[in-house]
């Protein structure tokens, strides 16, 4: 149990909040509202929005407006930041890449996957996916099922090696190993850690009283980023694991 009494929580998403690419559990939906009345809540994610929205916005329990008011939504590892208005999504920035360097990493992706051996003749859906400010590569496909998807690289070996071969054929971009089989291409130093910045400079809410809650705060994670500016941290191992969590941090703040 961290010792930081947070004033922000950020969590990931996927394996964080719920299972990827799937709908949070009626109970995160519960903890997240009671939160809410208490702190600011954050969700930094690789997704898109329109993930943010039907994994967790869409399944929010009975949420009032200020309680949606609390929430900040920073897609594509942060290169993206949402609030909830009563009128609908407000954008407070997004940083898109170029179409040149979308073309080039979409092409880099492809080349070393194939290279590599890890450009998989079965798939569920787009490998490759232009998110306008991220490109992100996802082995098995976007709608691939949870069970491939956790057998494909329980050591996370091939993403990491696939993110090191990326990386030095686009050393202008920041690439890192994403979710359980995804890779994540943004513009260099936009990582997780940018988005928590983005999130002082919005809310007044300093980094010392903020906390991020993550599967991946390993040094090939693309969660690492926040806890190696300093920011306290909290590692989970899945949803039900951050739900034990905030059912232990709730009452105290």
């Amino acid at each position: 149990m961290t010792t930081v009494t947070p004033r922000l929580v950020a969590f990931d998403l996927d394996d964080t909040l719920a299972p990827s690419k799937s709908a949070i559990d009626p109970r995160i939906g519960r903890l997240l509202l009671a939160l809410a009345e208490k702190a600011a809540v954050a969700i930094i994610s690789g997704g898109r929005l329109e993930q943010f929205t039907a994994q967790v916005v869409d399944r929010l329990p009975d949420p009032t407006p200020e309680a949606l008011a609390n929430f900040h939504l920073l897609p594509a590892c942060g290169t993206q930041y949402y609030r909830i208005r009563p009128d609908g999504i407000e954008t407070v920035y997004a940083r898109e890449l170029t179409d040149a360097q979308r073309a080039e990493a979409t092409r880099v992706l492809e080349e070393e996957a194939r290279v590599l051996g890890l450009w998989e003749p079965t798939t569920w859906g787009d490998i490759v996916e232009d998110r306008g400010s991220q490109i992100t590569f996802s082995a098995l496909g976007q709608q691939a099922p949870l069970a491939a998807k956790a057998a494909w690289d329980p050591t996370g070996d091939k993403r990491n090696t696939l993110s090191a071969a990326v990386a030095e054929r686009l050393p202008d971009l920041e690439v890192r190993s994403g979710g359980s089989t995804s890779i994540d291409i943004t513009e260099r130093g936009i990582d997780k850690a940018y988005g928590m910045r983005r999130l002082v400079e919005q809310t007044g809410i300093p980094l010392d009283d903020m906390l991020f809650v993550g599967d991946r705060l390993d040094p090939a994670g693309n969660d690492y980023p926040v806890l190696a500016m300093g920011v306290a941290c909290q590692a989970v191992t899945g949803w039900d694991s951050t739900a034990e969590f905030l059912e232990g941090l709730i009452p105290q703040l």
